[in-house]
């Protein structure tokens, strides 16, 4: 790994450590950090829309999000960090808007799941949209090891927050598509497992 690799790894790294951070101080504090996650189908909610992919329901929540994003989005950031970064944007955004707008009343999702399935989304697709060999081998290597993921964006597990999952792998396949369409054109970018949501007091508890 070369310097640069190692300057990209360092902010894959840094990003979870920051998720880590901010669930000490959740466990730490009275107050539920969760509740500034994203709440369905509220001008308030929105803002959680930012703040969702850092929070996480507990340690077993993190834990499961942590490998994937390590894994995953270290075969894009290494690769490439502007295409990282519009496939952080990408998913954080399509997670966010799909539980906001399909998830249920009374309810606040959190969690990095959203950009878990981002990247999923953009390694599935990246290959075949770019149409270059080892693009589209590392498509087929990733459907193998982690395909089975994709079952997380069909509603069924009750408490899972598929709408966060489908959101994220519909932003990180158009993220993909972009960073194609931006490289045919010569252009250049600029620049939860099992999501999770909880409950706000009194009101519906579910998972995502």
């Amino acid at each position: 790994m070369n310097r640069l690799q190692r300057h990209r790894a360092s902010q894959l790294l840094a990003f979870v450590g920051i998720c880590w951070l901010v669930l000490a101080v959740d466990l730490l504090t009275p107050g539920p950090l969760a509740l500034f996650g994203v709440h369905p189908r509220t001008m308030a909610g929105l803002s959680g829309i930012l703040f969702a992919p850092l929070l996480h329901g507990g340690v077993a929540h993190l834990m499961a999000n942590s490998v994937p994003l390590l894994v995953l989005g270290g075969l894009i950031i290494l690769a490439d960090e502007r295409r990282f970064l519009a496939a952080v944007l990408w998913s954080s955004l399509g997670a966010g808007l799909g539980a906001w707008l399909l998830g249920p009343t009374n309810s606040v999702h959190v969690g990095a799941s959203g950009i878990v399935f981002g990247f999923l989304g953009f390694l599935l697709t990246r290959g075949f949209f770019a149409r270059r060999v080892w693009l589209i081998l590392l498509s087929l290597a990733v459907a193998a090891l982690w395909g089975g993921l994709v079952f997380g964006v069909l509603p069924g597990q009750a408490g899972v927050s598929w709408q966060s999952h489908a959101g994220g792998f519909l932003g990180g396949v158009l993220a993909a598509r972009g960073a194609a369409g931006a490289r045919r054109s010569g252009g250049r970018l600029s620049g939860g497992q099992g999501g999770w949501f909880r409950p706000r007091p009194a009101k519906q508890r579910t998972r995502a």
